[in-house]
């Protein structure tokens, strides 16, 4: 799978233990930076990220900050994306299934290295189940005009 990967400073390490972790795991990663831990604006490296995953590109997106929450909103501001802020496995499972998220937001500050394996782990093993649950993907996407 092709995932894409970004962070602000705030998310730099965790962004890196992913990124090794994932290659290890067999994932081709896209990584939009940012490259270290000066000071940087989670902006300009989560919307190049959440781009390549609506474009089609890349298959899903990683994106993380302190918290998870200004990576979260800015990758939703793109059209087709669907980014859920996750701190647990649970949760990054079921917006697989039921939300078709394609991008998930973590936060590190909240989860450590092994916690965010765990989520991503979930995040990129289920799918979406479809059903009942297209009709309601497909109602947020009346929301705002998509």
């Amino acid at each position: 799978m092709k995932i894409a990967i970004a962070s602000d400073h705030g998310g730099f390490d965790l962004k890196e233990d992913l990124r090794s972790w994932l290659t290890e795991q067999g994932h081709q990663i896209e990584d939009f930076g940012c490259p270290g831990h000066d000071s940087c604006d989670y902006a300009d490296f989560v919307e190049p990220a959440a781009r390549a995953v609506a474009d089609g590109s890349c298959d899903r997106g990683i994106v993380i900050c302190t918290t998870g929450i200004g990576a979260s909103i800015t990758a939703n501001k793109v059209r087709g994306i669907r980014c859920a802020l996750c701190s647990e496995p649970w949760s990054a499972e079921m917006t697989r299934r039921h939300n078709d998220a394609n991008v998930l937001g973590l936060g590190a500050g909240v989860v450590g290295p092994q916690m965010a394996r765990q989520i991503v782990t979930a995040f990129l093993t289920h799918s979406f189940e479809g059903g009942r649950h297209q009709r309601r993907i497909d109602k947020i996407a009346e929301v705002d005009g998509r």
